[in-house]
């Protein structure tokens, strides 16, 4: 009866996340500052939105907002999605055949990477990764294939996320006659690397070669610290036919509870990401749908205006990621400031020195520094290692993953807490 309905093999070694087991250790533990969370901690979505999702919701909106929509993406958000990126990329996007609207970035990536990774294909990896690229692989029965970006810095007083590269002749070892897929992430979590036009160039290069599809996932594309600057995949030479791009209705609106994602990509890619859909998911939520469109034609409006969200997003929160940068670094961190995204990773093992490390359980060094912290400094933390293969994990070990999307009493919150820890 056990082995009968054991979870099924595709799915093997998939079964431990680590945001489970931290947010149930934030519950047991209580402590004082989260800063493990990737969302903010006060409202920081632009003020029209609730608006728009009372107006949608109002008793006297239309009564097909209740209703099933179309099962590729409400009809006015995928217009607006092609409208934004046929803006930005200076191309049209068709809204029916080149957009799907999707529960959150998330599934989109799933219809992607199901869409065209089986049996016999690889999929390429850049380490340290979002978690979720290598379940979403192994359970289609393709097998991943790991390049990390390595820490290059020389500077010990300041380390940049740019500092993280990727080995030109690492990278192109990992490309065969069976990869499928490359899966890139720029603005990059964890890392906030933010992967320039040279480095870009690289990777499409490889990927026409060798006839491979990148999923480039540029959820944060509008939290960007100058001077870097964002260049999206599909706007390189020859890669729109090969690029499809992922984004984030929860990520540029500072709304993860809406949970509206998206790809857009070339008819002839997205047909594989509707099978996909359409067996899976097959409907998102109406109401939300049309909130989400809402905005996106309201931001599309104010493109280039002072009053643009999405291009002011990045100036509100550069001056937090600079002060926690500070106060991490005072606390005798080794923080690696961010190009983009809002999380920062800080090299711990510095302060190996005051913390227990034997008194906690965990697979690699840095769990056991982010559990101790969480249970006697009441700072709770992610540990980086848990975004490589296990084979690498001595690359993120010494390292801890930070949120400063948070309002500033938390960080001056924080900081109190490193201070009275270290005796400041």
């Amino acid at each position: 009866m056990d082995n009968k309905f054991r979870l099924p093999k595709r799915y093997e070694g998939t079964e431990y996340c680590v945001w489970i087991e931290y947010r149930q250790l934030a519950m047991d533990y209580k402590p004082e500052c989260n800063l493990s969370s990737g969302f903010p901690d006060f409202p920081a979505f632009p003020a029209y939105l609730t608006n728009y999702i009372a107006d949608v919701v109002d008793k006297e909106s239309d009564h097909l907002m209740h209703q099933y929509t179309r099962g590729f993406g409400h009809p006015r958000l995928v217009k607006a999605i092609s409208e934004l990126y046929g803006k930005l990329l200076g191309r049209k996007i068709d809204p029916q055949s080149e957009v799907l609207a999707t529960i959150g970035g998330y599934e989109a990536l799933f219809c992607a990477i199901h869409g065209f990774a089986g049996p016999g294909d690889e999929v390429i990896i850049v380490e340290p990764y979002f978690d979720c690229y290598v379940p979403m692989t192994v359970s289609t029965g393709a097998t991943p294939v790991f390049v990390p970006l390595r820490n290059k810095g020389s500077n010990p007083n300041y380390a940049s996320s740019k500092d993280w590269v990727l080995d030109p002749d690492e990278l192109a070892r990992a490309f065969n006659s069976r990869t499928k897929l490359f899966i890139l992430n720029t603005p990059h979590n964890p890392l906030g690397k933010v992967f320039t036009h040279d480095e870009l160039q690289l990777i499409a290069d490889l990927c026409k070669k060798h006839d491979v599809i990148c999923i480039s996932d540029e959820v944060y594309e509008w939290l960007v610290y100058k001077p870097a600057k964002h260049i999206r995949m599909a706007s390189l030479p020859g890669m729109w036919e090969r690029t499809i791009t992922i984004g984030s209705a929860g990520k540029i609106l500072s709304a993860t509870g809406l949970k509206i994602g998206w790809a857009y990509c070339p008819a002839r890619l997205m047909e594989s990401l509707l099978v996909v859909h359409q067996n899976s998911v097959r409907c998102g939520v109406t109401l939300v749908q049309e909130a989400t469109a809402r905005c996106l034609e309201h931001e599309l409006s104010l493109l280039g205006t002072p009053d643009c969200y999405l291009e002011n997003l990045s100036t509100i929160l550069q001056p937090k990621r600079d002060y926690f940068c500070r106060v991490l670094r005072d606390a005798g961190f080794a923080p690696s400031i961010p190009e983009g995204g809002y999380f920062i990773v800080s090299k711990w093992s510095i302060l190996a020195h005051k913390v227990n490390l034997d008194s906690e359980t965990g697979p690699n060094r840095d769990f056991k520094f982010t559990k101790w912290m969480t249970k006697n400094v009441k700072l709770h933390g992610i540990p980086v290692s848990c975004f490589y293969r296990e084979q690498n994990v001595s690359l993120g070990e010494d390292y801890v993953r930070y949120c400063f999307f948070k309002k500033d009493e938390t960080l001056v919150k924080a900081e109190s807490i490193l201070k009275n820890w270290i005796g400041m």
